[in-house]
């Protein structure tokens, strides 16, 4: 770029052919939205008559932070620059913005040489300078609570229609929409000829939308890297962050992770509607999530046992935390000291201390369970069992005397328990500790405003481990599709689980090695129903599908 050629063009020039409004900015903009960087400066620099700045122009002069601050910066989406020789000059994304054009002319007290720039790369510039520039902020807000005020997006229909950048429209409508269906998770997946965007709502992932130029796409993903305060110029390791926007009267917490691959960059972001989920929490207990009454009878018992060990399994996204949650907020009277340890703390329970895990601070999970017993507590919470050191420490905790709720990823009750030996534990001390097990899965419902008899296949019913004569006394139900579940026929979740109570014999067998035949058919003799005959007698009462169960439960031989 040569600075020297550049004309002064002076804010109340009119540009254009007829003079462009902003209204006519903003519909040539949305024609634009699929148009590469490079074509789209040529083209709004021929309409709009400015010169143009690209990134590596941009990135070659120096922001004049001093005369507009980072902030105003970024609201306006203008920049103040300066060349090697210290003259002044304005980039701004949007031509029609005459006010800010004169605001800043008279701030400087002399006519400014404009250029246009793309609004992405004006963002990711001031994302850089974010940092760095922090001093020179002459409107930064006085105090620490001001200024995460400050950086929480508001997103609502109003602010998606009104901002004219096409990718930061296309992210914050994907989050609105997101948070709108109440999706926990949202996957941007990197393709061939762009992005696959995607919402997990009930567990299963479902197609939101695509976007078809591999730029864009591009793009879409530096601006999740710029909203979690990542590194927009590194592209070949994973990333992780985190970022806080306001929606629906609320501020919602989003975690990011970015995944590099062979197309590009996935990434994932996971919701955290703490307001929404407090809501919901509000009054929690084991009788909402859905549990059989045998099953809600083992594990009030097992949570209200003196001392001893709760461990509840499953995968991610089971429902494990939940049911800790609830079984805590049952036995939580006031009369005793319950401390928990988490990463992260999903939702605060009164009258419950909750320490976060902070790894990078040496808080890990052992260490603050050490900390924990030198704090008087009476029923403990892990968020989870990582590591043999924690198991060490969350079994010593059970035998003296105190009683513990953990989780584990595991696949049902018999793994759980070659999961702890393996991971070096003592078996005598860990059946010594252990109450008992539950292993849990979430599995859809069907959707009560479409539901429909049917009839399956007998390859379904072979699939599913069932015979034509078993199945005879099954009240099949499938949602037909409707607005109520987005016409998935599905609406809502329970949970499902196996419990296995331990006594002296199974502790001996556990001890013993028994194979895990054995230890099943012994379990089976004292009350252990499997989650898949769990999962059978919520599609014998009509309540979920065989498809379902068998997306979420392991498939047992003809019963």
């Amino acid at each position: 770029m040569n600075t020297e050629s550049v004309a002064v063009v002076p804010a109340s020039a009119n540009h254009g052919e007829a003079g462009e409004s902003a209204e006519d900015f903003l519909r040539w903009l949305d024609a634009q939205a699929d148009t590469p960087i490079a074509a789209w400066l040529e083209l709004a620099g021929k309409r709009f008559c400015y010169p143009t700045l690209n990134m590596g122009d941009l990135e070659r002069l120096r922001p004049a932070f001093d005369l507009l601050s980072l902030r105003e910066a970024g609201e306006r989406l203008c920049l103040l620059l300066r060349d090697g020789e210290g003259r002044l000059m304005g980039a701004l994304a949007n031509p029609s913005a005459v006010a800010s054009q004169a605001l800043l002319e008279s701030r400087v007290r002399q006519p400014l040489a404009w250029h246009l720039a793309h609004p992405a790369d004006l963002r990711a510039l001031l994302s850089r300078f974010e940092e760095s520039v922090h001093a020179l902020d002459t409107t930064v807000a006085r105090s620490s609570g001001d200024e995460t005020r400050r950086r929480v997006e508001e997103i609502s229909l109003q602010t998606i229609g009104a901002d004219m950048n096409p990718v930061v429209r296309l992210v914050n409508s994907t989050l609105y929409d997101a948070l709108k269906i109440g999706a926990s998770d949202i996957h941007l997946e990197a393709n061939g000829q762009g992005m696959t965007i995607k919402y997990r709502v009930d567990g299963v992932l479902s197609l939101a939308g695509e976007v078809n130029d591999a730029t864009t796409a591009e793009q879409v993903v530096s601006r999740v890297k710029v909203l979690s305060d990542l590194d927009i110029s590194e592209r070949r390791i994973p990333q992780d962050g985190r970022f806080k926007v306001r929606a629906r009267d609320r501020e919602v917490d989003f975690r990011v992770s970015i995944m590099p691959s062979v197309f590009g960059e996935d990434a994932v972001i996971r919701i955290l509607d703490k307001e929404s989920i407090a809501g919901r929490m509000s009054g929690l207990s084991l009788d909402v999530l859905g549990f059989d009454p045998d099953v809600l009878a083992i594990i009030r018992r097992l949570s209200s046992e003196p001392y001893g060990m709760l461990l509840v399994t499953g995968p991610t996204g089971s429902g494990k935390t939940t049911t800790l949650y609830a079984a805590l907020s049952e036995i939580n009277t006031g009369e005793e000291k319950i401390v928990t340890i988490e990463d992260p703390v999903e939702y605060q329970v009164p009258g419950v201390l909750q320490i976060p895990v902070n790894e990078k601070k040496g808080l890990t999970f052992a260490r603050g369970l050490r900390s924990i017993l030198r704090h008087d507590p009476d029923k403990i919470m892990v968020g989870e069992i990582r590591d043999p050191e924690t198991a060490e420490i969350a079994i010593q905790s059970a035998l003296t005397g105190h009683l513990v709720f953990t989780s584990v990823h595991a696949n049902n009750v018999f793994d759980v328990i070659g999961r702890f030996i393996h991971m070096g534990v003592d078996p005598y001390s860990f059946v010594s500790a252990l109450n008992g097990i539950v292993a849990q899965r979430l599995v859809r419902l069907t959707c009560l405003a479409c539901a429909r008899p049917v009839q399956p296949t007998r390859q379904l019913l072979t699939a599913s481990g069932l015979t034509p004569e078993i199945s005879a006394e099954y009240r099949f139900m499938e949602g037909a599709g409707c607005g109520e579940c987005r016409g998935t026929g599905y609406r809502g979740r329970r949970a499902i689980a196996e419990t296995m109570v331990l006594n002296d014999e199974l502790r001996e067998r556990i001890i013993a090695r028994d194979s895990i035949r054995e230890l099943k058919a012994a379990a089976t003799r004292f009350g252990t129903r499997t989650l898949r005959q769990a999962a059978l007698d919520a599609v014998r009462k009509g309540q979920t599908t065989l498809q379902e169960i068998n997306r979420a439960t392991f498939v047992e031989a003809i019963l």
